[in-house]
C-alpha cells in the first residue's frame, strides 16, 4: 500500500435473495419478513400519516427496502405478482418519491421502461410531469407505489397517465394498509393487488370509504 493511504475497510455486500426458482408465496413471504423487520413500528402516540389519517402503527417502505438485496427481492415479487394477475406491461412507475425505486428495479429485471410522474412541472424545459420513458396511446402501464392507505399517490398517477393518453395495465403496491385503492382499481376495471397487507402485519386498517 501506498506510504499515506489509509485502508477503509468496507462492510461486505449483502448477498443477493433473488433465486430464479422461488415461487410468488416465497416472495411475499420474503418481502413480509422484510418489512416486519425494517419497516414496521410503534408509536405510543399516533403518527399522522401521508393521508392525514393517525395511526400507532408506522411503515417506512423506504427503509424496510434499503439494502440493494431485498428491493430486488420485492422487484421479483412485483413482477410475478404481475404474472399471475394477467397484467401485461412495457412501462412501469408512478409518482415521485414512493414509485421510483420500484419502477427502477423492475425495469431492470423485467427488461421494460421505466418512468416518473412528479409531484408538480417544473416550470422549465420541457414541463411535462411525467419524465423518463417516452409513454403514448399504444404503451401499457404498470404502476407502483411503496405504502398506500387511502391510495392517494397512486391514484393521482393513474389519472396523469390517462391524461397522456397511456393505458394502465394493473396497479401494484408493497403494502396496503387498508380497502380504500383496491375498491378504487376494481371499479375503474384496472387489476390490483398488494405483497403485503394490514392483514398479514396483525395491525388496524386506516384509510376512509371511497367517498370519504
Amino acid at each position: 500500500m501506498e506510504a499515506g493511504r489509509k485502508r477503509h475497510n468496507r462492510p461486505p455486500p449483502h448477498e443477493p435473495t433473488i433465486r430464479p426458482e422461488q415461487t410468488l408465496t416465497e416472495l411475499t413471504n420474503a418481502v413480509l419478513a422484510i418489512v416486519k423487520e425494517r419497516g414496521l413500528s410503534f408509536s405510543e402516540q399516533p403518527l399522522k400519516l401521508a393521508s392525514g389519517e393517525l395511526s400507532h402503527d408506522f411503515i417506512d417502505g423506504k427503509a424496510a427496502l434499503s439494502r440493494g438485496a431485498d428491493l430486488g427481492t420485492a422487484g421479483q415479487a412485483m413482477l410475478e405478482l404481475a404474472k399471475r394477475l394477467d397484467i401485461e406491461f412495457d412501462a412501469v412507475g408512478g409518482l415521485t418519491l414512493g414509485a421510483d425505486h420500484f419502477a427502477h428495479i423492475i425495469a431492470y429485471l423485467g427488461g421494460r421502461d421505466w418512468f416518473t410522474v412528479r409531484k408538480a412541472v417544473k416550470g422549465r424545459g420541457t414541463n411535462k410531469r411525467v419524465e423518463g420513458a417516452d409513454l403514448n396511446a399504444g404503451t401499457r402501464v404498470l404502476l407502483v407505489d411503496d405504502v398506500v392507505t387511502t391510495g392517494g399517490s397512486i391514484r393521482e398517477a393513474y389519472e396523469e397517465i390517462l391524461k397522456i393518453g397511456a393505458t394502465v395495465a394493473g396497479a401494484i403496491t408493497l403494502v396496503d394498509r387498508g380497502e380504500t385503492a383496491g375498491r378504487y382499481f376494481q371499479e375503474v376495471g384496472v387489476p390490483y393487488g398488494a405483497l403485503v397487507t394490514y392483514r398479514d402485519l396483525d395491525i388496524k386498517p386506516v384509510g376512509g370509504l371511497l367517498d370519504a
